[in-house]
């Protein structure tokens, strides 16, 4: 893991960013001493479970049952 000072990083900040993005860490300091990281950024993906929903979502039985005359005319 690189360390780099903040004059440096503000300066080379879109080399810094290519070599984060090919999965470098590097260390941003201050006078010596870190204050940040940067990471490659990676997305948290959660795993979709069917029916995870259940209870949450109501459906009344006639949703699909057809419009009231006045209603469908607005719509044409």
């Amino acid at each position: 893991m690189d360390q780099v000072n903040v004059h440096e990083a503000k300066t080379h900040l879109s080399r810094l960013l290519e070599r984060v993005a090919l999965g470098e860490e590097i260390v941003l300091a201050r006078a010596g001493h870190p204050v940040a990281k940067l990471v490659p950024f990676a997305p948290t993906r959660r795993e979709r479970a069917p029916g995870s929903a259940r209870g949450d979502v109501w459906v009344s039985p006639d949703f699909d049952a057809p419009l009231p005359d006045e209603v469908q005319r607005a719509f044409e």
